[in-house]
């Protein structure tokens, strides 16, 4: 079986049927009827196998030995997660140039009418037509969208981009912002300029992807100062984040506090290590930090199916 520690993915059947049977014992054991998870990435093949490749070859944005854990074919990928028991998830999807993110979000909205459990999801980039395109992604039901200030290397306060956020605001559909800089910081990254974007439109529905790693304690800021402000556990708190991005132990008190406002999060296929290990960290955290089986409920299915469900 495919441990939390191994850094490989669990291909065998054995092994994902050991895996598929642990994971829904966690679930089961709060009392949920399963998992939403709002940090999963489905995209073109052609784009995956590129994503693939750039994790592989330790790229500058990592510089770490990263395998991916669920290599497998879209089709077996989305199983797993049925298997996993996870009621919602997203594809996660973004542009690192101008003219991708149509493109892709024609991609995704067909690939979330066919797939059960896919939030109907889009992405942005700003470029000439960037309001119009969002406007149409959202009429045609997006639920979420993804921004990654990191990899598109742009500033979420471009002028092309200032209209978008306030159509989301209004709107009231939420985006998952990859801000932090984590693992490796990009030129947009980090609390500053989301704070100047939050100044701005304060109501903006914005899940701050990572828990903000490393910057954990400054996205805590913002999302006591912003209600609409929501982070997510994606890679956090887990025994290959925190060698080099420890979450504070001394911030444990306002991780109760802001409990209805943090989403389960998991980067699923693209983690080197089993999908199980993401909620045995959360456990771990909550015995830690004496946040209590309610908090785990809200963080893994209550706030992400308030949002969604």
């Amino acid at each position: 079986m495919c441990t939390p520690s191994s850094g490989i993915g669990c291909h065998g059947s054995e092994a994902v049927g050991d895996e598929t049977a642990a994971v829904r014992d966690f679930w089961e054991r709060l009392g949920l009827p399963g998992l939403v998870d709002v940090h999963t990435h489905f995209m073109p093949k052609r784009v995956l196998d590129k994503v693939w490749a750039y994790f592989d070859s330790a790229g500058p944005l990592t510089g770490l030995e990263w395998p991916i854990a669920y290599r497998e074919e879209e089709d077996r990928r989305v199983a797993l997660l049925a298997g996993f028991g996870v009621r919602a998830f997203t594809s996660m999807l973004y542009p690192h140039k101008p003219g991708m993110a149509e493109w892709l979000n024609g991609w995704s909205a067909g690939f979330a009418a066919r797939t059960p459990g896919c939030l109907h999801t889009a992405t942005l980039y700003p470029e000439p037509g960037v309001e119009r395109y969002v406007r149409e992604a959202v009429e045609s039901g997006a639920r979420v969208f993804k921004s990654h200030l990191q990899v598109g290397a742009y500033d979420a306060n471009d002028p092309l981009l200032d209209p978008v956020w306030g159509l989301l605001a209004e709107a009231r559909v939420p985006v998952v912002m990859h801000c932090g800089s984590g693992p490796a910081p990009g030129k947009h990254t980090g609390p500053e300029p989301i704070g100047r974007l939050l100044a701005r439109h304060p109501g903006l529905p914005l899940i701050v992807a990572h828990m903000g790693m490393p910057e954990y304690t400054d996205f805590l800021d913002l999302a006591e100062r912003y209600g609409e402000v929501r982070l997510d556990t994606t890679m956090a708190f887990t025994d290959f984040s925190e060698r080099f991005s420890p979450f504070p132990v001394s911030e444990g008190g306002r991780l109760a506090d802001l409990g209805e406002r943090v989403l389960l999060g998991t980067d699923f296929p693209n983690i080197p290590y089993p999908y199980l290990h993401q909620l045995e960290a959360l456990e771990r955290l909550a015995e830690r930090l004496g946040l209590g089986d309610d908090w785990l409920r809200s963080v893994c299915y209550g706030n992400g199916a308030r949002m969604f469900l």
